[in-house]
Formats: structure tokens, sequence, C-alpha cells
């Protein structure tokens, strides 16, 4: 099967700094994959390199098999990869449907604001990720932290990103709301989106993830199936930067599960 996303010895440095080091991973349809190590492992210069904001030195960038190569960001959605930040990114004074279509607003024919189909384009992506999402009309600042969650995916699943960058979607989430972003990312799952994500968090790792690829020194330290691994492997691996000696861990470049 041909990956969503597969990188081929990808390097980036900053002076004589190697962040990203002969990096290889995959992703696949209806897959999430863990991007774990320390800070400084190189997680966010990869991430960085797939999602345009910076170019590659070396290596190569293949999506759905066809090679890429990103100058900005544009670039990279247009390609259907979107990166959820942290910072989620979103107009704290603006609404759901202001927020999904900020920059990108619907017009109507005498090029007025479409408003009422922006709020209903906004409903049905919104619904299909959170069915009891009920507050379209409150300002994202009233928002709690998995509604806002849902806001800053369904305008990339929008504008038709089918590979996702999530940078600690649950940080600072309460259980409930931990709990909304799991369910999210189980119906992206079924819905063939693959997800790249970044989190410190084990339990949020294994409860999401089908692999994980660990980096430390900006190299690749293994690729692992969470089902063969324990969490005490998995940090082993970040801490130690060995490969796991668990069973059926060692995973070629185009395996898928």
């Amino acid at each position: 099967m041909t990956a969503l996303v597969e990188v081929r010895g990808l390097s980036k440095h900053f002076g004589g700094l190697m962040a990203v080091d002969r990096v290889h991973c995959t992703l696949h349809a209806g897959e999430v994959v863990g991007l774990l190590g320390h800070n400084g492992a190189g997680k966010s210069t990869l991430i960085k390199v797939l999602s345009g904001v910076y170019p590659a030195d070396e290596g190569e960038i293949l999506v759905r098999g066809e090679q890429k190569t990103f100058e900005s960001p544009s670039e990279a959605r247009e390609a259907g990869i979107e990166t959820i930040h942290q910072t989620l990114a979103l107009a704290e004074n603006l609404d759901a449907p202001s927020n999904l279509f900020l920059g990108r607003e619907l017009l109507t024919p005498w090029r007025t604001l479409d408003t009422d189909r922006m709020e209903h384009e906004a409903l049905q992506v919104i619904s299909r990720l959170n069915p009891n999402f009920r507050d379209m009309k409150k300002p994202v600042r009233d928002m709690s932290g998995g509604q806002r969650q849902t806001v800053a995916i369904a305008r990339a699943l929008y504008f038709n990103a089918k590979i996702l960058i999530m940078d600690e979607p649950c940080a600072a989430l309460g259980p409930a709301e931990v709990r909304m972003v799991q369910e999210t990312i189980r119906r992206l799952k079924a819905e063939g989106i693959g997800i790249f994500l970044i989190s410190h968090d084990m339990g949020d790792v294994f409860e999401a993830c089908d692999r994980v690829t660990v980096m430390k020194n900006g190299a690749v330290v293994d690729t692992v199936r969470v089902a063969d691994v324990t969490q005490d492997d998995v940090l082993a691996m970040i801490i130690l930067g060995e490969k796991s000696k668990a069973r059926g861990t060692q995973m070629n470049t185009d395996e898928h599960r």
C-alpha cells in the first residue's frame, strides 16, 4: 500500500547543528504515528520541514508516492498537509464559522460575505468531528479546550487536508476534554486521515497511536508498534537512544501496522 507520506533520508541543519539527521518515517491512511523524543530531539524541525516552514537540505518527501518539495506552508497545504499547532492559531474574538473561513471567506454573487453558507458549511464539518458541538456562535475564547481543538481541526479538514500534524493536542486539557480530543482522533482515523502526533504524555500516545517513531539528537532511534511495547520500553528508547528489545518491533520504512 502506498503511504500517505514517506520521508526518505531527510536532513536539515542550521550552520553546524544537524537538527534532523537522515530521518526515515512513513504514515498511512487511517493511521496515527507518534513522533516522540525529548526537547531538542528534532521533532519540531521535522514537522516544520513537512509543513513547508523550512526547506530540507537533503532527502525526499513523498506524498501518495509523488515526490514533493515544499517552499512554503501554502505548498504543503496544497498537497493536503495541515498542522494543528499547540497554540491552535485561532482568533479569540471570532466564532467557529468565522475562524473556519478566516482569510478564505465565502462570498455571494454580489461579492458580500455569504454568512449563511459559511455557518452551514462549518456546522457540517464540525458535526463530522463532534456531533454534540452546540456552540457555533460562541467566541472561541469562551470555548473549552476540546471545542477549540475541534474548530482548528475542522478548519484543516474543510480545505481537504488528508495528513494532519497535531502538536500536543491534549496539553493543558482536563480529562473530559482529553476524551473529546481522543474521540475526534478516532473519527479522523475512520475517515482515512493520517496523523503525525507529537506528545509527551505516554498515556495519550498509547491511547491514540498505532506506531511511534522515537527521535534523539536529530536521528530516528526506532519505529515500533504500540501493541508490541510498553510505555516503559518507549521511555527507555527516548532516554537511552537505543532500539527497543521488545518482540516484533523492528519496522521497515514502508511497513504498515
